[in-house]
C-alpha cells in the first residue's frame, strides 16, 4: 500500500506533524510520499489512499482546492472524505451544531451588507461589547480580529470581510481563555487519543496578520471529565452526521462564563495535532490509517 500525506509547499517545513506520521506508518510497512495538493505532476491513482493534512493555503484558493477534493477523490479514497472537509472549511457549520443542541459559542453570521444592515438588537449589542470578528472561511487565524466596545471598529471590520467576497461571523470574546487557554481534542477513527493546551491568540487584542499559520503557545494537558463528555457528544453527532467517524478530528473548546466547556472550532480538514505532546499519538495515528486503508 502506498500512502500519500497532503501538504502545500509553504507548509511543508513548518507541518511539525508530518515526520512523526511519516514515520509511524513506515514503521507500519506502509510506503508513503508526501506531495503539495496543487502539484500537477502527480498522479493520484497510484495511491490507495491521500491523507490531508496541511493545505494550509487553501482559503486563498478555495474554490480550486474544494475542486481538487473532488478530483482526488475518484482517483483514490481521500481522508478525510470531500464531503467531511467540504463541511469543514466553513464555520457555519457551528451553527448546524448549536440546532443539535451541542455546546457552541454563540456565533452569528453575516453574509451580505443587507445582513448588516438589518442586524438583529442582539447583534448590534454584541457589536458594543467585546467581540471576535473573522470570515467563516479562513486558516491560520487570518483577518481574525478582537474589538473591545468599538461599534464603529468591529463593524468596519465586517464590512471589510464583506468586500473581500467572504461572509463574516462574530462571537462574543471568552474571557476565561486568557487564563485557561484553549483546550484541544484528538480523536482518531472515532477513538480519543490525546488533549493539548492551546495559549489565547487575541488576549492582548492584536492578532498576528495573515500568515500561512500562528505560532501558537502549545503544551501537554489532561482534558477534564467535562471536556471529555463534550468531545464524546461531538463525534456522536459527526458519526450520526456523516454516517461514520472521521479518520481525524480535532475539537477546540473553550470555558464559557460559567467555566463550563463550550465548542470553538471542530477541525477535520488540516488540523495540527502537536503530536511532540504525546508521545504515542503518531503511534495512534498511523493505527487509524491501517485500519482505514487495509
Amino acid at each position: 500500500m502506498v500512502i500519500a500525506l497532503v501538504t502545500a509547499d509553504e507548509a511543508r517545513h513548518y507541518d511539525k506533524d508530518l515526520q512523526p506520521v511519516y514515520d509511524a506508518l513506515i514503521t507500519r510497512g506502509l510506503q508513503v510520499e508526501i506531495h503539495n495538493w496543487d502539484n500537477a505532476a502527480v498522479d493520484w491513482n497510484r495511491f490507495t489512499a491521500a491523507i490531508v493534512r496541511s493545505p494550509w493555503d487553501y482559503h486563498r484558493r478555495y474554490d480550486e482546492f474544494v475542486g481538487w477534493l473532488d478530483d482526488v477523490s475518484r482517483a483514490t479514497d481521500l481522508y478525510n472524505s470531500p464531503e467531511i472537509v467540504k463541511w469543514n472549511l466553513d464555520k457555519t457549520y457551528l451553527a448546524e451544531m448549536a440546532s443539535a443542541g451541542i455546546a457552541v459559542i454563540p456565533t452569528f453570521f453575516i453574509r451580505t451588507i443587507t445582513d448588516l444592515e438589518n442586524a438583529t438588537d442582539e447583534l448590534q449589542n454584541l457589536f458594543c461589547a467585546d467581540v471576535v470578528v473573522k470570515p467563516t472561511v479562513s486558516a491560520g487565524s487570518n483577518h481574525t480580529e478582537r474589538f473591545r466596545h468599538d461599534f464603529d471598529g468591529a463593524t468596519a471590520f465586517v464590512e471589510h470581510i464583506l468586500a473581500l467576497g467572504k461572509a463574516a461571523m462574530v462571537q462574543p470574546y471568552q474571557k476565561l481563555i486568557d487564563d485557561a487557554a484553549e483546550t484541544a481534542l484528538s480523536y482518531f477513527n472515532g477513538e480519543y487519543s490525546h488533549a493539548f493546551r492551546k495559549g489565547a491568540i487575541l488576549s492582548t487584542g492584536t492578532n498576528v496578520k495573515n500568515g500561512l499559520f500562528v505560532v501558537e503557545d502549545i503544551s501537554q494537558r489532561d482534558a477534564s471529565d467535562a471536556q471529555l463528555h463534550l468531545g464524546d457528544v461531538v463525534m456522536s453527532f459527526l458519526q450520526g452526521r456523516f454516517g461514520e467517524s472521521p479518520l481525524y478530528a480535532r475539537v477546540d473548546m473553550v470555558p464559557n462564563e460559567q467555566g463550563e466547556p463550550i465548542i470553538m472550532e471542530v477541525e477535520m480538514a488540516e488540523p495540527s495535532f502537536f503530536f511532540h505532546t504525546a508521545p504515542e499519538a503518531a503511534q495512534l495515528f498511523a493505527e487509524a490509517v491501517v485500519a482505514r486503508v487495509s
